[in-house]
């Protein structure tokens, strides 16, 4: 791969990744907060929706189209880039795999998978609503620490490599 393909590579993953920081950043700073206000049923409810709407969202592309990309971009780092941008590009895809895929797969999905089971109007429902709100949100704000950051680690890599 030519420098200035790397290059450009590196700025869309900083891109594509910041983007997907942005999303959380959203669901922790409001989307969430509004959802827990509300009563129960609504809430869990409008979560459920949420959650089924985004398996068919661009958002989804990214967030789970960044893995094989990064990893691919990592190895090929590996054998072909020399320096500090190596060691940014490594960075930035360890942060992306344990704070953004990892959380996402054994965090926030299966709590995801367990409100989707649950009926909005049960009082399981609402007891569960309360603990989601507030152990969902907090391995959100992991993930969003970690795509920004992730994202941050790509951007300087490519100016690295400039």
């Amino acid at each position: 791969m030519s420098e200035h393909i790397l290059v450009y590579t590196l700025l869309a993953l900083g891109v594509a990744s910041t983007l997907v920081a942005g999303v959380f950043q959203a669901f922790s700073d409001f989307v969430m907060r509004g959802l827990v206000a509300a009563e129960p049923m609504s809430g869990a409810q409008s979560m459920q929706m949420i959650n089924r709407t985004v398996m068919r969202s661009v958002f989804l592309v990214l967030l789970l189209g960044l893995v094989p990309a990064t990893l691919a971009v990592s190895l090929l780092a590996q054998f072909g880039v020399d320096g500090a941008a190596r060691g940014w590009i490594h960075a930035g895809t360890a942060v992306y795999l344990v704070s953004v895929f990892l959380v996402t797969m054994l965090g926030n999905v299966p709590m995801n998978n367990r409100l989707d089971r649950m009926v909005p109007s049960e009082q399981a429902t609402a007891r569960y609503w309360d603990h989601y709100g507030r152990v969902w949100t907090r391995w959100n704000h992991v993930r969003t620490l970690g795509s920004f950051a992730a994202g941050l680690c790509f951007i300087v890599a490519a100016l690295a490599l400039a």
